[in-house]
């Protein structure tokens, strides 16, 4: 089973600051709703939250199972201590193995 969390706040979509507030202290599955990118730069505007951690290998757990079953989807892992959120792209030159 992946997410077998409570006293989420589904469905809802937020700005970091927001979600900050909801869950303090905590380990983060978020899905980028929208987003763009600013030279190296990935900016998320809209977030969702899948999964509430105090655990962060559980938390990679949940987002490796995720991504297994939904690649495209835009999913990172995040600890609400951080204020903001500063991505840099890295742009993938290397092959890929067969999927």
């Amino acid at each position: 089973m992946i997410l077998s969390v409570t006293d989420l706040v589904w469905g809802v979509n937020m700005q970091w600051y927001e979600i900050r507030k909801h869950y303090p202290g905590q380990w983060l599955l978020v899905e980028a709703l929208k987003a763009h990118s600013e030279g190296e730069n990935r900016i998320l505007d809209q977030l969702s939250v899948l999964g509430a951690f105090s655990d962060s290998a559980v938390a990679m757990q949940n987002y490796m199972q995720i991504h297994h079953d939904a690649p495209d989807r835009e999913l990172y892992v995040f600890h609400t201590n951080r204020e903001k959120l500063d991505i840099i792209e890295r742009r993938w030159l290397g092959i890929r193995g067969i999927q």
